[in-house]
């Protein structure tokens, strides 16, 4: 019979090797694992991207904006003028009124009687012939007075009827003015509401990037070539010198703009009157269809819904009032993430 041998234990000293090893291995993965960063959240990566896309909806929600303050101010001015032009003919109505009961007045005292009865009881025929003869001028001035009335009345008729349609249009632009002001603002306080997800040093980080490019903007090497034309050149120069000035959803200046705000407002300065909004810009002046053909002072229409607008600046520079958070700036076409579409030059 073979012995039976009771197999060997383990030497103590290697299992107490393989714990401190497997304590080690452990302490040490945990060691690495709290003192590792932590892993990118990808949402966190997005919330630039999406707080920059909400920037250009609210900046075109404002050119709609824009377009509809403009259409209130038009309309406005059309209802006071109508208003005072129904004054006018109200008051010329009741004139004509009162000459006209004058005249009655007149006629009534004076033709009581039959004018062939009253000559021949006249003892002055000759007096009577002549008052007569004034009593047939004032029935012609009557007639006369009557179809004035009815053409006043005609005219102040449709002036009420014109001024009525108007203040429709009026409550309707300002009902569309208050859903454009909602939209812009809604957008607004949703980018806000996004960047309030990011941590302060994610926020301080965007800021100073934001900064930097403000900084960066505010000089540019623009060449030294001419303007097109004198008003251009005259409305460029004012464009110029508001560098640095906020943007401002809705602004016409002097001290901060949105983007058609300041291309309207520097023209103004140059004395020379030019639509409110982008998209009214584009259709004014002279079409430039090519970049390469731009001199600085002429406007440049951006984003395929005509939503944005700048001066070219010269060395394929645009200077504009491109955003929310953003300054009036110079800044590369190439690189401002909207479409050329064309040009306009002011002569």
């Amino acid at each position: 019979m073979g012995s039976h041998r009771r197999p060997k234990q383990p030497k103590r000293t290697y299992t107490t090797m393989l714990t401190t090893a497997a304590a080690a291995a452990v302490a040490l993965t945990t060691q690495s694992a709290a003192h590792a960063d932590p892993l990118p959240d990808p949402n966190k990566k997005g919330v630039k991207a999406e707080v920059d896309r909400l920037y250009e909806q609210a900046t075109q929600a404002t050119e709609k904006y824009n377009g509809a303050k403009e259409k209130e101010s038009k309309l406005q001015r059309e209802v006071e003028d109508l208003q005072d032009a129904v004054a006018r003919s109200q008051e010329e109505l009741n004139t004509l009124r009162e000459d006209l009961g004058l005249l009655a007045s007149a006629q009534y005292r004076d033709g009581g009687v039959d004018p062939s009865v009253q000559l021949f009881f006249s003892s002055d025929p000759d007096g009577y012939l002549e008052k007569a003869a004034t009593l047939d001028r004032i029935s012609g001035r009557q007639l006369g007075t009557l179809q004035q009335m009815q053409s006043q009345q005609r005219t102040l008729e449709q002036q009420r009827e014109e001024a009525q349609g108007k203040l429709k249009d009026l409550e309707d632009t300002r009902e569309e003015l208050k859903d454009k002001k909602k939209e812009v603002q809604g957008k607004l306080a949703e980018a806000q509401k996004l960047l309030n997800t990011l941590t302060a040093e994610e926020r301080a980080k965007i800021a100073a990037e934001d900064q930097r490019a403000n900084r960066a903007g505010q000089q540019a090497d623009l060449g030294d070539e001419a303007s097109g034309s004198q008003r251009a050149a005259a409305a460029f120069q004012a464009a110029r010198s508001r560098v640095g000035m906020p943007y401002a959803w809705g602004a016409t200046g002097p001290n901060s703009f949105d983007c058609s705000g300041l291309t309207s407002w520097a023209f103004n300065q140059a004395g020379v009157s030019i639509p409110r909004t982008s998209q009214a810009q584009a259709n004014i002046g002279t079409r430039i269809n090519s970049l390469g053909d731009l001199k600085p002072g002429d406007l440049i229409i951006m984003r395929s819904d005509l939503s944005h607008v700048g001066f070219y600046a010269g060395n394929g520079q645009i200077l504009h009032a491109p955003k929310p958070g953003a300054v009036v700036r110079y800044e590369a076409i190439s690189t401002s993430g909207m479409p050329f579409m064309w040009g306009v030059r002011v002569s």
